[in-house]
């Protein structure tokens, strides 16, 4: 076990094409860290480079102690779980998961223990005589996994592992790689797009965007104080709303303008908004800080938007509603199934201010309105 860093690391293809740019990160040891980002943006060119499957452009990628730049990926110690699983189709499942060790003449009896008590672990002993087309995609994720674990590496890379399975499996697997993690306790590099899967695996996570590293922290951390309007669409299912608009001061009030409401915002915010008087800005709200009722300090009658309900989707003890108003002809909002809503209907729809964000404008537009470190 050994922690992974990642220093001024760039990757640039022929043509000059930028995978990563001056990437600095440091996955602690025992960490499960998780890159997630759009397609494209960088996450498994980064992995890659890790594993030594990719040639690093600039920069250093040290694994423990050694600078692991110009050290071919078998002598790495690392351990690679891929999208595609990559079995041998003639092999049984016992013979994949010894493959890796017989390379490395480890003793026959030696293999035997590591092989069947990862298959203990993974709970798939049973499957030991199988090959691999007379396994479900779930259990050829298994023995993908069980491969790395006889290896006993200093870190698991993760390419997008559950990419290839149904929704329920997926959810189920995702807790059983949560268990294994906090059982073998080994550094794990995951990387996936899937942000709902990056919040539930991660000890951290690192938000990519076209090769830049937007944001590193905990995942909660990041949902509630993302750094800009990027971080903060992307990560959040539905994605958070997004109003354009203008901060105007009226007395000792601080609000923002859309055009058609005037949303007063927390007094607090009031000195760090100064400087943005007037100019275009853009405010974003989560759709479950959304409520058919006033609720939370400054709810009132300056603070709901009358808008008309489009569509509704019952999600058991919620819902998310679909709406538009005369300026914003998309806003979706995530409320007790309980409340009664009708297709067509206008009805306000009320902000819980102390909850949303407001960014400048542009696509990674910054959060203004995050506290600075130490508050």
């Amino acid at each position: 076990m050994a922690e992974v860093v990642l220093e001024n690391v760039s990757k640039v293809y022929p043509g000059g094409v930028k995978a990563v740019k001056n990437m600095n990160l440091k996955i602690e040891n025992k960490e499960f860290f998780v890159l997630v980002g759009p397609s494209g943006c960088g996450k498994t060119t980064t992995l890659r480079m890790i594993a030594g499957l990719e040639e690093i452009t600039e920069g250093e990628v040290r694994i423990g102690e050694r600078v692991v730049n110009n050290v071919p990926p078998k002598d790495r110690d690392i351990a690679m779980v891929f999208q595609n699983y990559a079995l041998y189709p003639h092999m049984t499942v016992y013979k994949n998961m010894a493959f890796g060790l017989k390379l490395r003449k480890y003793p026959k009896k030696e293999i035997d223990a590591r092989v069947h008590e990862a298959a203990r672990i993974l709970g798939i002993e049973q499957l030991l005589d199988r090959k691999p087309k007379q396994l479900s995609g779930g259990q050829r994720q298994r023995v993908a996994v069980g491969r790395a674990i006889v290896r006993q590496p200093k870190a698991f890379l993760f390419d997008e592992p559950l990419s290839n399975l149904d929704a329920k499996l997926r959810v189920e697997t995702r807790a059983e790689l949560k268990k294994l993690h906090r059982k073998l306790q080994t550094t794990t590099i995951y990387v996936t797009h899937d942000q709902e899967e990056a919040m539930t695996l991660g000890d951290k996570v690192v938000v990519m965007m076209d090769g830049i590293v937007q944001q590193v922290d905990h995942p909660l951390k990041i949902y509630n104080k993302p750094v800009n309007r990027f971080v903060a669409g992307f990560l959040g299912t539905p994605p958070m709303n997004f109003f354009d608009g203008k901060i105007i001061f009226r007395n000792d009030d601080v609000y923002f303008d859309d055009g058609a409401n005037k949303i007063l915002l927390p007094a607090a915010w009031r000195e760090r908004l100064a400087k943005y008087k007037d100019k275009p800005m853009v405010l974003g709200v989560r759709p479950e800080h959304f409520f058919p009722k006033p609720e939370g300090d400054f709810a009132g009658k300056e603070n709901f938007m009358m808008v008309k309900v489009e569509v509704f989707e019952p999600l058991g003890d919620k819902m998310d509603v679909y709406l538009a108003s005369k300026v914003h002809p998309h806003i979706v909002c995530r409320i007790d199934s309980k409340v009664k809503v009708e297709e067509n209907a206008e009805i306000p729809i009320y902000i819980d201010v102390n909850k949303v964000h407001v960014f400048e404008p542009g696509e990674t537009g910054v959060n203004v309105t995050m506290e600075p470190e130490g508050d």
